[in-house]
């Protein structure tokens, strides 16, 4: 299988790509944008591993079965060093480290591939420190960014950057490929690429998690439940107290066995006070464990409000009778009754206060749970 299968829909995106791996010199610093669920991150690991591809042919670059394709989309790759965050931005540490790493030659390929799936994670005097390190990079260095759009990466960085931009897929794309390449039922498919609006990672978990989709249909349906400001406030902790207990399930064993293997690689105590040096590397840890669990609350209530966009977008398709296709074809009945009752005007006013709390919950430290309480009950 090429690495190029899974970057559904985006055969222009495939073609620039594929050219430029075949190149003798390409461009030195790439920067990959789009939405949620375009494939930013994963046409970077394709890009990188058609770079580094042992095939001769220049038209089969990135052939998915020579030993540098299979290493590369696997993360194993010695040449391909990636930067992904948990936490809530790049630090600087990280930053200077990936530079670091820019400066050696490769040791296996013809080039050292930086890639950096979180660009818009990192915080100016972060991306500073890129910068000089983009602008004259070693002979054998290439530099892949990846961000929501342009506007999310300092203008410094962006101008020295080839773009790709990508969009998401078609629906049918995504169902094909859960379909061919997870086995998935095409029905169920069909069902999960449409709820997910073409976002292929969240396709996939509606498809195999049952809770997930049981979830997602309990926020879509949370508008025909707003009807009194005591109701939104409750709808509004329930799905606060959800993100908290997503977040707690992800992290809880994995923060436990971090710490226990810190603490076994210190060579601490099994009882009593640790001495101050440990004692300030499991802070550390326990510091980092936070952050994370932070950036995963943010995520989810960023995905939940998206979700709950859905609703509002299949109604104002009603109500202007576009002919679009629904997200949400299961609540057409619904759907239907309140764009009939709901003007237009109004439906694009709640999507608003939803986009707006979606930007607080990321630029700011506003708490989650008055964020949408206020959101909930401006939606009445």
């Amino acid at each position: 299988m090429s690495v190029w299968e899974d970057l559904q829909g985006q055969a222009p995106v495939v073609g620039q790509l594929r050219r430029a791996a075949a190149q003798e010199r390409p461009t030195h610093a790439w920067l990959f944008t789009g939405p949620p669920g375009s494939g930013r991150s994963n046409a970077a690991r394709a890009f990188a591993a058609a770079l580094l591809c042992e095939v001769p042919d220049p038209d089969l670059r990135g052939c998915g079965v020579c030993h540098s394709c299979r290493t590369a989309m696997s993360g194993s790759h010695a040449d391909v060093s990636s930067v992904t965050t948990e936490k809530v931005t790049i630090s600087i540490e990280e930053a200077r480290e990936l530079v670091k790493k820019a400066q050696d030659k490769p040791s296996t390929g013809r080039w050292r591939v930086l890639i950096v799936e979180d660009a818009d994670r990192m915080q100016e005097r972060s991306t500073n420190v890129l910068l000089k390190a983009i602008e004259e990079p070693p002979p054998r260095t290439i530099w892949l960014l990846c961000a929501p759009s342009p506007g999310d990466v300092l203008v410094t960085i962006r101008s020295r950057c080839r773009p790709v931009g990508l969009r998401l897929p078609p629906v049918q794309d995504v169902a094909e490929l859960l379909v061919r390449r997870d086995g998935i039922d095409p029905e169920v498919a069909a069902d999960a690429a449409r709820s997910a609006q073409s976002h292929v990672g969240v396709a996939k978990r509606l498809a195999t998690d049952e809770g997930a989709r049981q979830r997602r249909e309990k926020i879509v349906r949370l508008p025909l439940s707003l009807r009194s400001v005591s109701g939104a406030m409750k709808a509004a902790a329930d799905l606060v107290a959800l993100a908290e207990a997503e977040a707690a399930s992800s992290f809880e064993a994995r923060d436990a066995e971090e710490k226990a293997a810190l603490l076994a690689s210190l060579g601490a105590p099994e009882s009593g006070t640790l001495p101050p040096s440990m004692r300030s590397q499991v802070k550390r840890l326990e510091e980092d464990q936070l952050r994370r669990a932070k950036r995963s609350k943010n995520d989810y209530f960023d995905r939940a409000l998206t979700d709950l966009l859905s609703f509002y977008r299949d109604a104002l398709v009603l109500a202007l009778d576009s002919g679009t296709d629904l997200v949400n074809e299961s609540l057409r009945a619904e759907l239907e009754a309140f764009a009939g009752r709901t003007a237009p005007e109004a439906i694009l006013s709640r999507m608003e206060e939803i986009n707006e709390v979606r930007r607080r919950l990321v630029t700011t430290n506003v708490a989650p749970l008055l964020a949408i309480e206020a959101m909930a009950v401006s939606l009445l």
